[in-house]
């Protein structure tokens, strides 16, 4: 998976600035515990941190592709997979490549070498990647079609910074100080996930399948890839094989590894159908068994309550699972001392680099991450199925369908990721002007909707659903998957997010989605045969959240505490008042537990990042 950093200058000689590349390298040492490297030149620097999953010995970055007198053509440092790296690998020796690893790195730059930027379009997997080219002095950054790794970058005066995550690129002295304004914090507390925007002023993100393209003439960015709409001539049964054999090839393709790999399992259709479809091609090959990992609270079972969100706790299904694919399986199960542990929450806004986080289910995925990272160095996720076949609830209410904003901001007890808001000083609030950004962003979001000619309707519609939650709201999740995974140095791939697959199932019609009268219609009969009746028929439950109150008197005594120290870093942008009419209300009613977490987690940003704030 790994981390990537690096620094162009066209001005002056980086051969000279080894100190600030490895600080920024060192950054990203959460993300490659297992090795790292640097690469100079002139104008370029390029750092690399490991986590090594395919050819241990042989897969060491920066990569450097040399033409047959030895000298170097390309060098490239890259974080994450490309699963058809065999076939292409096959295909560039046919063309006369040579190789001196087994590693899909060496395929890759290899790829660039034989078709120049259009080798992008050629591969299939989650990566972020630098590709400096030694021949023209440039410099190429490349994200994947559904943006599954992260990539930064900050233009300069003569040339740019890049890293995985923001704090790789605030390492170089050239960013400091980090400062947020008034757009950034309208991007930060909006929810809405603005395509390129770094937050970080000066900042931006590589925007998936995006190239971005820096020479002596300046940067220019392009897009290799995006989502396009088809008629659909499959009929249902047609469609639904299609989807399976998709899913069969993609499981087994994910499934490469030199590493223990494992399933993340919720007891719901997705991660069961992950871990299922993995149980049964590591059989077919002999291969013994998936392992599997659950998160779980102490007593969560016993003394679970329905709320907006969630109907039933996952741990029975999950154990049903169990029983019917029989992999290996833990479950991890936490309590709320460990999900407020000081150094849990520092950890989780380091690996975030800003206050984004969502409280204890940012805390207990780190947490099972890490106890994941323990027996396996790569697990499969069933992250992104309901971005791809509809799963939300809220695509299923007319009413929210309905509203003029995206739907997630329309949905009654998303309170969570807005949960700030509510104690913002109120002269704040009004220079901001949230309603008025989300509408911006969302007429932005609704402009770019590739339309077919003659849809009309609910069809027309869900269409829009469809492509706003994969290219915006998939974003928010992906980001968090990647962020807490890495924090410890576990790789998540996410097998939903197969460019073809989601492809496919985007043109697929609505009403064929829902064709049972359910949810996720498309994925339940793909994989009929391979899972337990109860779990076919399970609501979508979204990733569970403590319902512990000794979580949230926690919460409460911190922010208690902190208003008693006085010198509240948040002050210039909270109204402490608010927080102190939030302490005295004797519930969690109204999303108080969201706010205070959202109000520690910024406070504790301003104090460790020293963010300027620019409005």
């Amino acid at each position: 998976m790994c981390g990537i950093s690096g620094w162009v200058d066209f001005e002056r000689d980086l051969g000279q600035a080894r100190d600030i590349a490895q600080a920024m390298s060192d950054t990203m040492a959460c993300r490659g515990p297992d090795d790292e490297g640097l690469w100079l030149a002139p104008h370029v620097a390029l750092g690399h941190r490991r986590l090594a999953i395919i050819d241990i010995e042989g897969g060491r970055q920066p990569m450097v592709a040399d033409d047959e007198d030895g000298r170097p053509l390309a060098v490239l440092t890259y974080s994450g997979e490309v699963y058809n790296f065999g076939e292409l690998r096959s295909e560039l020796a046919a063309r006369g490549h040579r190789f001196r690893t087994r590693s899909d790195t060496e395929v890759v730059v290899r790829a660039y070498l034989e078709w120049g930027e259009d080798f992008a379009t050629r591969l299939n997997g989650m990566f972020a990647f630098a590709i400096w080219d030694v021949r023209r002095e440039e410099l190429l950054l490349v994200r994947d079609r559904m943006g599954i790794k992260p990539l930064y970058y900050q233009p300069t005066p003569a040339g740019v910074l890049f890293g995985s995550e923001p704090k790789a690129i605030l390492a170089n002295p050239l960013a400091q100080p980090p400062v947020v304004d008034a757009d950034g914090l309208r991007e930060l507390l909006s929810f809405v996930k603005t395509p390129e925007h770094g937050i970080y002023r000066g900042m931006y993100e590589v925007r998936p399948g995006q190239f971005v393209r820096v020479s002596r003439e300046g940067l220019t960015r392009r897009r290799y890839w995006r989502l396009e709409s088809h008629e659909h001539a499959d009929d249902l049964d047609t469609t639904v094989r299609t989807v399976r054999g998709l899913l069969d090839d993609i499981v087994e393709r994910q499934l490469i590894s030199d590493v223990p790999l494992c399933s993340l399992l919720s007891g719901g259709l997705d991660s069961s159908a992950v871990t299922a479809l993995a149980a049964k091609a590591l059989e077919e090959h002999g291969a013994g068994k998936i392992r599997s990992f659950a998160v779980d609270f102490a007593g969560y079972s016993e003394n679970f309550e329905p709320d907006e969100m969630r109907d039933t706790p996952d741990t029975p299904y999950v154990h049903e699972v169990v029983r019917h694919v029989h992999p290996e399986h833990r479950d991890i199960v936490l309590d709320s001392a460990a999900l407020m542990d000081p150094a849990v929450r520092t950890a989780i806004l380091r690996a975030r680099d800003l206050p984004t986080g969502i409280g204890d289910m940012d805390a207990s995925l780190y947490l099972l991450f890490k106890a994941i990272r323990e027996y396996s160095t790569v697990a499969l996720s069933g992250e992104s199925a309901d971005e791809v076949f509809g799963g939300y609830r809220w695509f299923h209410d007319p009413e929210t369908v309905g509203a003029d904003t995206f739907p997630w901001l329309a949905t009654p007890g998303i309170t969570l990721y807005a949960g700030l808001s509510a104690l913002l000083d109120d002269s704040l609030l009004s220079k901001l002007d949230l309603p008025a950004y989300r509408a911006e962003s969302y007429r932005q979001a609704l402009a770019e909707v590739p339309r077919l000619p003659g849809e009309s309707g609910l069809e027309r519609r869900m269409r829009e659903i469809s492509y706003l939650h994969l290219t915006r709201f998939v974003q928010i999740l992906l980001d968090r998957k990647d962020r807490m995974s890495m924090a410890v140095g576990l790789e998540v791939r996410v097998p939903f997010c197969d460019h073809r697959l989601v492809e496919y199932v985007f043109n697929a019609p609505w009403s064929m989605k829902t064709f049972d009268g359910k949810e996720k219609s498309l994925l339940r009969a793909a994989v009929a045969d391979l899972l337990p009746r109860s779990v076919l028929e399970r609501r979508k439950s979204p990733y569970p959240s403590t319902q512990d109150p000794a979580y949230g008197q926690a919460l409460r005594a911190e922010a208690a505490r902190l208003l008693d120290r006085g010198n509240v870093a948040a002050a210039s942008l909270v109204d402490l008042e608010k927080v102190r009419a939030m302490l005295a209300q004797s519930t969690d009613a109204g999303g108080t537990r969201a706010s205070l977490e959202r109000f520690l987690q910024l406070n504790a940003w301003l104090e460790d990042y020293g963010v300027q704030i620019s409005l």
